[in-house]
């Protein structure tokens, strides 16, 4: 496979906005929890989310991804009214201070969240349950909506007892395969769906090496993909199997680097959404990644047409 193969050419729609997929798109986190893992207290104000906001579209980001809900491993369960209150306000004073271009994502799997967010101006459903809540994809469709299904086994409290694969890369395949006809067969279209594999759901350190060298894989879903890895676990594992002292222990917030790496191997496999807490370090490496594509295919090109005169 080539180091540059140009995306699919996946398109998806909301509130009469396009968004094209076949061009790498920066979903930048925005977290308005006390608890999240890696930011949790930091944006939950809903000045400091503004400013975050405004700081990470200046830096190239396509979509902003709002959770007020932590999906660590025991985290504590938020209720309806409390979610609410910590998206909505977000929602809204984005909507108010920067308009409608920026596409807002809502990251939670409660349906009466989801319904809020979109009326405030939220366009994409990002559920790690893969909407698999009660009357979830019922709403999903009725909206008519993104949604993104994420592959997880179990809840964020047993997931870690559930990670056995025989084939891990075929599993999550299937399981998602599963998951969109289930939810297709309720009345989500087909087009409104992006998946993401879960990374850091149900998976340990050998099934992420096994789906981060076989993403491409996915790709017979016919799907757009999202690729989700930023400070999370995995990253950390790898840094300590380096065996370089100066890295071998790290805080969250010091694996961007390791996770842009993991978000070109991604874009090189065909995901289209990269997923990350430092949209400033992934928008220098999909530029890079962007202008060697377009390099390679237009030396390609050329090549191909000097061969057949």
């Amino acid at each position: 496979m080539s180091l540059f193969q140009p995306l699919p050419p996946y398109h998806v729609t909301s509130h009469n906005k396009v968004l094209d997929l076949s061009q790498p798109h920066i979903m930048g986190i925005l977290n308005v929890t006390p608890d999240s893992f890696s930011d949790g207290g930091q944006f939950n104000a809903v000045d400091k989310a503004i400013r975050h906001c405004q700081q990470m579209m200046n830096e190239g980001v396509s979509i902003i991804d709002i959770g007020g809900e932590s999906t660590r491993p025991n985290a504590a369960t938020v209720d309806t009214y409390t979610e609410i209150q910590r998206v909505v306000p977000v929602v809204q004073a984005i909507r108010r201070s920067m308009g409608d271009d920026i596409w807002l994502s809502i990251d939670t799997s409660n349906p009466a969240v989801m319904q809020a967010a979109f009326a405030a101006g939220a366009d994409i459903w990002n559920d790690v349950r893969a909407l698999k809540r009660d009357g979830a994809a019922a709403l999903a469709a009725e909206l008519d909506i993104p949604v993104m299904l994420m592959h997880m086994r179990g809840e964020p409290t047993t997931m870690n007892e559930l990670a056995q694969y025989n084939d891990v890369v075929g599993e999550v395949s299937s399981e998602l395969l599963d998951r969109i006809d289930e939810v297709t067969g309720i009345g989500v279209k087909r087009r409104n769906i992006i998946i993401d594999p879960g990374f850091g759901f149900a998976k340990n350190y050998e099934h992420h090496c096994a789906l981060l060298t076989q993403l491409d894989k996915l790709q017979s879903l016919g799907l757009p993909m999202m690729f989700g890895i930023s400070r999370k676990r995995f990253l950390a594992h790898v840094l300590t199997k380096s065996g370089v002292d100066s890295v071998a222990e790290t805080q969250a917030a010091e694996r961007d680097v390791i996770g842009s790496a993991a978000g070109l191997f991604a874009l090189q496999q065909g995901a289209s959404i990269i997923r990350t807490h430092n949209v400033a370090m992934m928008q220098q490496a999909v530029a890079l990644w962007q202008q060697l594509s377009s390099y390679s295919q237009l030396n390609t090109s050329c090549h191909s047409r000097n061969e057949s005169n």
